[in-house]
């Protein structure tokens, strides 16, 4: 019989050279010997994820959470595993049983935030970074990481000393400029021009640092009144982070197509009696990105039968459950081809239990995660109470909102013009193929009169979800929710009406754009 360390480097060579079958079998050998060893269960899990099955991956992962690892690089493999499978519970569960937060080492502790950022829970990453500073005052990352969570939270004073002190100890930091320039409108006087250009020609630099810095000093001039300069610097920051991606506009089409060709189910009318009187109700906010969906989340907040929950996850989570595969981003193809398969029942079913620990008192909750419009025909299907509200704005207004803005991992079509007018288009097709394919369920709600005429707009969306009007859902100014979106300074001031589109002073550089958009009939 071989030794415990032979049995482990026959699995890790078997690993090394793509065996995943006899890598799990020699791990699972080592389980039997050593049950509940957590680190025997994440190579299990990984072993799962690369030979394409999520549900025994999700499952291994949480039974290394349940074995309750105390080895700080353990513990970081685990926190990171938990976040994949979006089990924000069981990461919170893991912190929880490690506290004080005093006995955390310093690795850990940013270890934790980092995970618990990405999983939108950023209320319980501040603990966590007001301890590391008090640890390490100067950290740069600390002082980054702080000083974005705190935007997140409306706490504009403080995550601008923080930003700045860590520009001061860690210049080089692009993640700094990127929400300066985003946290303040830039002016004559008061400007970080010079020091961006001066970061930009630091050599060496990754083609995400230049996106992240090119796009700072695109907002920065963009504020400034100097267009010329700031497209220079969109096209440098476009430039940068197109060549990280591995993106094609048919992979988009091809998904539609996937979509569009899913048998058409029997459609339960959206205002049938809820079997269970005291279910929560989602209300799913989509639409393209930058298209005010935030804005919209920010004024059903305000309503007291409302809980404003912001980006999530939790749909897609149970939809890769429901196929066992894991996608990247929202949806994929392989996962619409799985789920002619899926028990949609159950997917509505764990959907809701899964999002129980969320809620409070209230009778809805909105899951607002703009790119949900390709999941539409699922949880339509799966969640047949759901209300789903479709932000709509002018095709020009959104593209180029989506084209000066760096979404990092997600949305890759957006930083070329023809790509994303492609895309546009697209995601137009689809929106047309679910209201003619789900009638009732989908009410368009569109942004200029969300702006321009508030309460009618929102009378009509609350008549439309089955509430009543509250004229508090207008105090956008009031609200102390956290917002982790590129909306989080622009949704706490007053609603306005831009009167000249944003887009307008580009407009000869973004023919390319509108001739695109024109072409697929999308203007």
């Amino acid at each position: 019989m071989l030794t415990d360390d032979a049995l482990r480097q026959q699995a890790e060579q078997h690993a090394t050279e793509g065996r995943w079958a006899q890598a799990t079998a020699c791990f699972e050998t080592l389980l039997s010997r050593h049950p509940g060893d957590a680190d025997l269960l994440l190579q299990l899990s990984y072993m799962a994820s690369l030979a394409g099955h999520y549900r025994q991956a999700r499952t291994h992962t949480l039974a290394a959470a349940e074995a309750a690892p105390t080895d700080p690089e353990l513990v970081q493999e685990l926190i990171a595993r938990l976040r994949t499978f979006n089990e924000a519970p069981a990461l919170l569960a893991c912190l929880e049983r490690l506290k004080p937060l005093a006995r955390l080492p310093m690795p850990l502790l940013l270890g934790f935030a980092g995970q618990l950022t990405h999983l939108n829970e950023h209320a319980a990453t501040l603990p966590l970074l007001d301890e590391a500073k008090r640890r390490e005052p100067d950290h740069p990352a600390v002082l980054v990481t702080r000083g974005q969570v705190l935007l997140y939270l409306g706490r504009f004073d403080e995550a601008r000393a923080e930003l700045l002190a860590c520009t001061l100890r860690a210049p080089q930091l692009a993640r700094a400029w990127g929400l300066l320039a985003e946290l303040d409108k830039q002016t004559a006087a008061s400007n970080h021009v010079i020091a961006i250009r001066t970061e930009l020609a630091r050599p060496n630099r990754r083609p995400e640092e230049v996106a992240e810095l090119a796009y700072a000093l695109h907002k920065t001039l963009d504020d400034l009144g100097e267009h010329d300069a700031a497209w220079s610097a969109l096209e440098r920051a476009c430039r940068a982070k197109r060549s990280q991606l591995n993106y094609r506009s048919q992979d988009s089409v091809d998904l539609v197509d996937a979509l569009i060709a899913m048998p058409a189910p029997a459609v339960t009318p959206v205002d049938q009696p809820v079997p269970d009187a005291g279910a929560k109700l989602p209300l799913f906010i989509v639409g393209m990105h930058r298209s005010g969906t935030t804005l919209l989340e920010q004024m059903l907040d305000g309503h007291s039968e409302v809980r404003a929950l912001g980006e999530l996850y939790d749909f897609t989570s149970q939809m890769r459950h429901a196929t066992d595969h894991h996608c990247r981003g929202v949806i994929d193809l392989a996962l619409v081809r799985r789920s002619r398969g899926a028990n949609f029942a159950a997917v509505g079913r764990g959907y809701l239990e899964r999002m129980a620990w969320r809620l409070g008192s209230e009778r809805f909750f909105t899951d607002k995660l703009p790119s949900n419009f390709l999941n539409i025909g699922f949880i339509c299907r799966a969640l047949p109470q759901a209300r789903i509200l479709h932000l709509r704005r002018d095709p020009m207004e959104v593209c180029f909102s989506n084209l000066r803005e760096l979404f990092h991992d997600a949305n890759p079509y957006s930083y070329d013009l023809r790509e994303l007018a492609a895309f546009y288009a697209q995601y137009q097709r689809l929106m047309a193929h679910w209201h003619a394919q789900f009638p009732g369920h989908i009410l368009d709600v569109d942004y200029a009169e969300l702006v321009g005429q508030p309460e009618a707009t929102l009378r009509k969306v609350a008549a439309f979800c089955g509430l009543d009007f509250e004229p508090a859902m207008l105090a956008i100014g009031e609200r102390t929710r956290l917002v982790s979106t590129a909306s989080a300074v622009s949704v706490r001031q007053v609603i306005t009406k831009r009167e000249t589109p944003k887009w307008q002073p580009y407009a000869d550089k973004l023919r390319p754009l509108a001739a695109a958009l024109a072409e697929a009939k999308a203007l």
